[in-house]
C-alpha cells in the first residue's frame, strides 16, 4: 500500500482533499478520564500536520468542549490548510431537551458553539452525530443547506444513521438541489464489520466517503486486552480503567473478539508490524473507505498509528483476516450473492460487472 498522509483522497463525490488517516481529537482533554493534557495534545497535532496530515475530527461535546477549544488554539495559524470536521446532535446541556437532537434549533446552536470554540468563521465538514428518529429529514436537510448557503459550513455528512435514512436523504437533497451528503462516519474495524451489509455499499453507490471511527475496536484489535478482562472484576463501577469499562459497556470484549486479536497478532508478527498497524491498514484496504480516524493519546501511539500507512499485506494474509472476522451479511445479501441468486438471474451465463 505504502501511503503517506499527503497522499490525499477526494471525500465522497466532493472535490475536498483529505488525508487517508484523520486525526481524532476526542483525545484532546482529560475530562473523560483518559485523554491527553494540553501539551501532549499539541504534540499530537503538530506531528500529524508536519507529516502532511490535514483532516481532523472532533465534535461539539467531545471532552466537554475542550477538544474543540484546544483544536481551535492549535489550528489558529494554519486554519485554511486544514479540514476541520465536527458534529452536532449530542445533548450539550443536561435537562434542556432542545440542546440535543438533529432538529434545526439544536443544529444552529451547536454550530454557533463550535464556531466559537474552534475560533473559526466556518466548519469544513459538519456531521449529524447520532440519529434519534424524531426529526423530519426535510428539516435536517434544509437546515444543513441553509448553513452551507450562509458560509458557516462547507460540506455536510452523516454519522451513526441507518442506511435507509441516509439513502433517502441523499435522494431528497439531489431532487431539491440542497447540499449533498459527502461523507458517512461509522464504526468499522476487524471486530465490527456489520457496516459491510448496507452502510458501506450504500455510501459507495451514493457518493459518500466512508470515514471509520474506532478502527481498532476500542483497542481490542491491538491485543491490549486478555481473557481476564472478560470478567466483571476490575471494570465498570468498581473503579476499573475508564477505557476498559467503556469497551465492556459497548460489548467489545468478547471471546470472539479476543480470538480475532490473536490472529491479528500473528499477521503482525509475520509483517514485522504492530497489531495496531495491521488493524488500521486493514480498514484502508476497503475501496469504500476514504480515511480512518486515529485516536492516539500519546506521541508513541500516534507514531505507531501512522506506521499503518506502510503496511503491505499478502493475499494470503488478507484472506486469513477475512476468514477470522467474517460476518453473515443477512437477508437479502446472502441469498443474492450466493449460488441460488446467481442461478436465478444468470443461469450459466457469464456476466461481469464493472463500476
Amino acid at each position: 500500500m505504502s501511503l503517506t498522509l499527503d497522499t490525499y483522497r477526494l471525500l465522497g463525490r466532493s472535490g475536498l482533499r483529505v488525508s487517508p488517516l484523520a486525526l481524532g481529537a476526542a483525545t484532546f482533554g482529560t475530562e473523560w478520564g483518559w485523554g491527553a493534557e494540553q501539551d501532549e495534545a499539541r504534540k499530537l497535532f503538530d506531528r500529524y500536520v508536519e507529516r502532511g496530515g490535514n483532516f481532523i475530527d472532533t465534535a461539539s461535546t467531545y471532552t466537554d468542549g475542550s477538544s474543540e477549544r484546544l483544536l481551535g488554539e492549535f489550528a489558529r495559524d494554519r486554519r485554511e490548510s486544514l479540514v476541520l470536521a465536527t458534529k452536532y446532535s449530542a445533548l450539550r446541556r443536561p435537562g434542556d431537551p432542545n440542546s440535543g437532537g438533529p432538529h434545526r434549533k439544536s443544529m444552529f446552536a451547536s454550530v454557533e458553539a463550535s464556531l466559537r470554540q474552534l475560533n473559526t468563521d466556518y466548519l469544513d465538514l459538519l456531521y449529524l452525530h447520532v440519529w434519534d428518529f424524531t426529526t423530519p429529514v426535510e428539516e435536517i436537510l434544509r437546515g444543513l443547506d441553509d448553513l452551507v448557503r450562509q458560509g458557516k459550513v462547507l460540506y455536510v455528512a452523516m454519522s451513526n444513521v441507518p442506511a435507509w435514512q441516509v439513502s433517502r436523504m441523499q435522494a431528497i437533497a439531489d431532487l431539491r438541489g440542497w447540499s449533498p451528503l459527502v461523507a458517512l462516519q461509522i464504526e468499522y474495524s476487524l471486530i465490527q464489520r456489520t457496516g459491510e451489509r448496507d452502510l458501506i455499499p450504500m455510501a459507495h453507490e451514493l457518493g459518500l466517503g466512508v470515514v471509520p471511527y474506532s478502527p481498532l475496536g476500542g483497542g481490542v484489535v491491538t491485543g491490549k486486552y486478555g481473557r481476564d478482562d472478560l470478567t466483571a472484576a476490575g471494570v465498570g463501577s468498581d473503579g476499573g480503567p475508564p477505557r476498559r469499562s467503556h469497551n465492556v459497556t459497548l460489548g467489545n470484549l468478547t471471546e470472539r473478539n479476543l480470538a480475532i486479536a490473536e490472529v491479528v497478532k500473528e499477521v503482525a508478527a509475520e509483517l514485522g508490524r504492530t497489531p495496531g498497524q495491521v488493524g488500521l491498514a486493514w480498514t484502508l484496504q476497503n475501496p469504500g473507505v476514504t480515511a480512518s480516524i486515529i485516536g492516539a493519546r500519546t506521541s508513541a501511539q500516534l507514531e505507531d498509528n501512522l506506521g499503518a500507512l506502510e503496511v503491505d499485506f499478502t493475499a494470503a494474509q488478507l484472506a486469513r483476516l477475512d476468514e477470522a472476522t467474517a460476518i453473515g451479511l443477512g437477508i437479502p445479501h446472502d441469498l443474492l450473492g450466493g449460488d441460488f441468486g446467481r442461478a436465478v438471474t444468470r443461469g450459466d451465463l457469464k456476466v461481469e460487472a464493472r463500476h
